[in-house]
């Protein structure tokens, strides 16, 4: 039975995600045995994170890798150490590849700028505010659209461009506020693809942008600099990405069966 702790370096661990074979110490194996590869030969290193390393479990799949996670690749060729990693020119040695604090600025400035967007128009279409139309005019607006019950789909499309906006901001939920955005700028586009691409012309362009952005973010998580820091969808945001794009193909298809009357 497979049991583990979802914060990170948790005393659970994964134990038996891996195989892990000469990183795991073999039972009965003290210290007069051969040091295995995870204790490290003369000029090894480990591709284990340090949590990995004291509870024993093998993360090269985790989302967000430190640089000691990360796989060493060895490019001056044959007979070189394993775990030394050279630059192109092939001499001086470089540091692996790992998460760093610019992806984190980068990504809580798309949060920010994404999420404020759709909390501003959340905000018009239940509140009335910052020049909005408010639920009602918005529901006439859709009504015009050809939905059904547009009064309450007016409720719950301003809830849901309002919450997924918090969230966003907050780095909470992220993938699952990615999914609120996708499937809303879904709906959005399918209205006006008959009026082309370019918003010049009434398209689709801002819509798709808009959606194109929540797409990426439910991807790669919202770095760290999130409340969701740690959390499981954030070590595994490439399951909890699909999962988060199935409900919003889901949720948007929905409601242009039921609700949407051409």
């Amino acid at each position: 039975m497979r049991i583990h702790d979802d914060r990170p370096g948790g005393a659970g661990g994964y134990p038996d995600d891996r195989n892990y074979g000469a990183h795991a110490q073999q039972p009965g194996a003290g210290s007069q045995g051969a040091p295995s590869a995870a204790q490290g030969a003369p000029g090894a290193r480990s591709t284990q994170s340090l949590s990995a390393q004291k509870y024993n479990y093998y993360d090269d799949d985790d989302g967000y890798s430190d640089a000691e996670a990360t796989s060493v690749v060895d490019q001056r060729g044959g007979g070189a150490a394993a775990g030394d990693y050279y630059d192109d020119l092939g001499g001086d040695p470089r540091k692996p590849f790992g998460w760093n604090a610019g992806t984190d600025l980068g990504l809580l400035i798309l949060r920010l700028a994404l999420g404020g967007i759709f909390l501003a128009h959340g905000a018009q279409k239940l509140f009335g505010i910052l020049g909005g139309p408010g639920p009602d005019g918005f529901a006439m607006a859709l009504g015009k659209m050809g939905f059904e019950n547009s009064a309450m789909l007016a409720l719950v499309t301003g809830g849901t461009e309002l919450g997924a906006g918090a969230l966003l901001v907050l780095g909470l939920f992220t993938p699952l506020a990615a999914a609120g955005i996708v499937g809303v700028m879904g709906n959005a586009i399918f209205l006006k693809l008959g009026a082309g691409f370019f918003a010049a012309s009434g398209g689709f362009e801002f819509e798709a942008t808009l959606g194109v952005l929540g797409l990426g973010l439910m991807f790669t998580g919202p770095g760290r600099v999130a409340l969701d820091y740690g959390r499981v969808w954030f070590r595994r945001p490439l399951i909890f990405g699909f999962i988060a794009l199935i409900i919003a193909v889901a949720a948007s298809a929905a409601v242009l069966i039921l609700f949407h009357r051409p």
